[in-house]
């Protein structure tokens, strides 16, 4: 199974694909989707989309993984946040893959065993529990990250006898 971490953001969203093969998980890339700070919205937005069609279409993965809504004290920028994870989730649903949402604490749990770990420790882990070379961008751990989370909840399902992607 080939999963599609994205996490989601107007100026750099993360993206990372991993792959559970023979019980292992293993990093295949990752990468962020960069928009500069004075692009308009709506470019930022295409940027995205366009994006993630072209790594759906490359790399091919079986699902997606994104991370679930969080709530901000700044309304302007959980709106902003909202439209990118929509376009993201649109654009990956438009290419026929199904779309799966993991809560920010949970993904957290999944990897490092805790629900509040921070930024660093999230990388770190994606490093060790990839066996990556080099530490990706926060963003790119993040999506990781996720696709590691879900990874884990399939196989979690599997071995209660529930089928699933």
């Amino acid at each position: 199974m080939l999963v599609l971490g994205i996490d989601t953001s107007l100026r750099s969203t993360g993206l990372g694909l991993v792959e559970s093969r023979d019980g292992r998980i293993y990093g295949v890339g990752f990468d962020t989707i960069k928009n500069p700070p004075k692009l308009p919205l709506s470019q930022c937005l295409l940027n995205i989309r366009q994006t993630l069609l072209n790594v759906v279409g490359e790399f091919k993965p079986d699902v997606v993984a994104v991370e679930g809504v969080f709530y901000s004290k700044f309304v302007n920028t959980t709106l902003i946040l909202g439209e990118a994870r929509g376009v993201a989730i649109a654009a990956c649903a438009e290419s026929g893959l199904q779309v799966f949402e993991h809560e920010p604490r949970r993904v957290k749990q999944a990897v490092a065993g805790w629900g509040n770990a921070t930024k660093e420790q999230m990388q770190k882990m994606v490093v060790s529990l990839l066996g990556l070379q080099t530490t990706p961008p926060e963003d790119a751990a993040d999506a990781l990250a996720i696709a590691i989370c879900h990874i884990q909840s399939v196989i979690r399902l599997q071995l209660a006898g529930v089928k699933a992607l």
